[in-house]
């Protein structure tokens, strides 16, 4: 079913003309008409978007509990009482780990334990068996990250123990709060800071800013005790990886953060960066979305040898970069699980009956990679994916997720079939879940019903933001394009339209990926297109090479034997109708 394009310019130009606040000599004229469609219309707004100030961040102490959890935390540090810090297992919790433990150490803390779940032995969560380990080992403090505000039992568990428990989170709560000494979490009911859009790792810097303050009040620390701005790197990973906001707060930290990784001291990420010729350059959000997160979250995934937190840890560049080959040796595991995850769903999906989403489980599906399966089949078949692996007990483990342009998101989805499922939780675009074996057919016909009633008003749609130019690329818009950045989740990277391209030539490459050579009519400009997983409708029916296609798209730059060029990253390709 070929999918609708929708212009977000028009209900913005429907509102009136472009501003004039803004003189079309500051900026390109596709810049100039991009910053208005974002609602960036006057001078001031847009000085301040393109030069946002770390001075201009929200006061950690809006934050409910973040007082209880920075006394109790001043009060270890005058006796050196061991600290757990106790993170989720993705890069979220991970980078969030990395964070707090460099935080404090930079703070003077000594006694710190650092603990994760396994993702595949032990799954997501915060474990009452782990809190057990931790009391024996001497813990009295336990400082969650990106985890914990439905773990009831571990909290309770805790509490028995005397274990102090600070819990940082940002997941959304249950109807009641868990039993901890602090529960941090911007998006509690009650919670008034209006810094919902954190990821756990940010909720971990907001922490790490409040308790900074607390330690110097109380006369414990000098000012230059720690640098804030040497852990937005780990901010700035967690940030672009979980597909929280990148607004406000978020987007003025890891504006700054992905300075900071450019030049990162952490030896492990340096031999990261350097692997793949990412160092010595500009990072934009999606070098490190795109490129540098999924090499390092594969360590994670496949549970083989290292984990994430050890590349950050890891202090000298010799054994970094022994590392890195691991985490390239895992990626490559990684990606042949996942290809043949991807080929057996995509077979299956021939005879797949519902038309509104996918819900597929197997024995085969990798429980590291179900969730790179599901982005796959999400963005193929522009619908809500859920796909599950099972494993040897009949335990399903799926991931779901959500194509851009739809509606309602997979919490919903989820919610409704809750009584079949053990556990689930995430964002609305990005959710795990688990159920038994023998739960499946009740839990699909719950998501039967659910996509049923749903509208169906703008699922099939793809936003874009202007009708441009292939002419207007050039490598001065670049460089505004990067000054208007960092682009992620509710400020996406913008998407233009263009209209009545040549298609001078297409190439199938490995992985049935494709390159098109592209055009303008007067032959005045010619730019190389890259579409990444198209449809296969698209791969059955290539347009032959002259013909006129339309094309959605994201300007990107290509460095390629130590040269850049822009090109465009396509979304969408279809014939043109007509000629204009």
């Amino acid at each position: 079913m070929e999918r609708l394009w929708r212009s977000r310019e028009d209900s913005i130009l429907n509102q009136g003309e472009v501003s004039s606040e803004i003189s079309p000599a500051d900026f390109p004229p596709l810049i100039r008409r991009l910053l208005h469609s974002r609602g960036l219309k006057e001078k001031l707004q847009v000085s301040k978007w393109l030069s946002p100030k770390l001075g201009d961040l929200r006061d950690p102490a809006t934050l409910l509990d973040m007082q209880i959890g920075v006394t109790r935390l001043v009060q270890a540090f005058r006796v050196q009482e061991k600290i757990c810090i106790y993170a989720d297992f993705d890069l979220d919790g991970t980078s969030g780990l990395a964070l707090l433990n460099d935080g404090l150490k930079q703070l003077g803390f000594q006694n710190l334990v650092l603990a994760q779940p396994k993702r595949l032995s032990e799954g997501y969560g915060f474990h009452s068996h782990i809190v057990e380990d931790l009391k024996a080992q001497g813990v009295s403090v336990i400082v969650t990250i990106d985890v914990g505000i439905t773990a009831f039992q571990a909290c309770e568990k805790a509490k028995e123990l005397g274990v102090d428990v600070i819990l940082t989170d940002h997941h959304q709560p249950s109807d009641r709060l868990p039993l901890a000494l602090a529960v941090i979490n911007p998006n509690r009911k009650d919670d008034t800071s209006k810094l919902g859009y954190l990821s756990g790792a940010g909720v971990a810097f907001y922490f790490l800013r409040a308790l900074k303050r607390g330690l110097l009040e109380a006369g414990l620390i000098s000012e230059n005790a720690l640098d804030l701005k040497s852990v937005l790197d780990c901010f700035c990973i967690a940030t672009l990886t979980d597909m929280v906001p990148l607004v406000e707060d978020n987007r003025v930290l890891v504006k700054q953060g992905l300075v900071q990784l450019e030049h990162t001291k952490r030896a492990g990420l340096r031999a990261l960066l350097e692997e793949l010729d990412l160092s010595g350059r500009s990072l934009s959000s999606q070098d490190v979305a795109i490129r540098f997160a999924p090499k390092l979250n594969a360590l994670s995934r496949m549970e083989m040898g290292i984990l994430p937190i050890d590349l950050y840890l890891v202090e000298d560049l010799p054994t970094a970069r022994n590392m890195v080959q691991t985490v390239l040796k895992n990626n490559s595991t990684r990606v042949q699980l996942q290809g043949a995850g991807e080929s057996e769903a995509l077979e299956r999906l021939k005879t797949w009956p519902h038309e509104k989403f996918v819900f597929l489980t197997s024995k085969n599906f990798h429980k590291g990679v179900v969730g790179l399966i599901a982005t796959k089949i999400s963005l193929q078949k522009n619908v809500p994916a859920f796909i599950g692996a099972i494993n040897e007990e009949g335990v399903i483990t799926g991931s779901a997720r959500l194509p851009q342009g739809f509606v309602n998101g997979l919490l919903g989805a989820l919610e409704s079939g809750r009584e079949h499922l053990v556990r689930f939780g995430g964002h609305e675009a990005a959710a795990g879940f688990e159920l038994h074996e023998n739960q499946q057919e009740a839990f699909l016909e719950k998501l039967v019903q659910y996509f049923e009633l749903q509208e169906r008003q703008g699922q099939k749609c793809i936003d874009f933001d202007l009708e441009a130019d292939l002419a207007e690329i050039t490598e001065n818009l670049m460089r505004w394009f990067e000054v208007m950045g960092p682009f992620g989740q509710s400020f996406e990277n913008p998407v233009l339209c263009f209209r009545h391209v040549v298609l001078q030539d297409v190439i199938v490459l490995k992985g049935n990926h494709l390159k098109f050579k592209l055009q303008d009519r007067e032959g005045q400009k010619k730019v190389d297109g890259i579409y990444f997983s198209p449809p296969p409708a698209l791969l059955e029916n290539l347009p032959a090479k002259g013909s006129l296609v339309d094309l959605l798209g994201e300007l990107q730059w290509n460095y390629f034997s130590g040269r850049r060029s822009v090109q465009i990253l396509l979304k969408d390709l279809k014939l043109s109708k007509g000629e204009g």
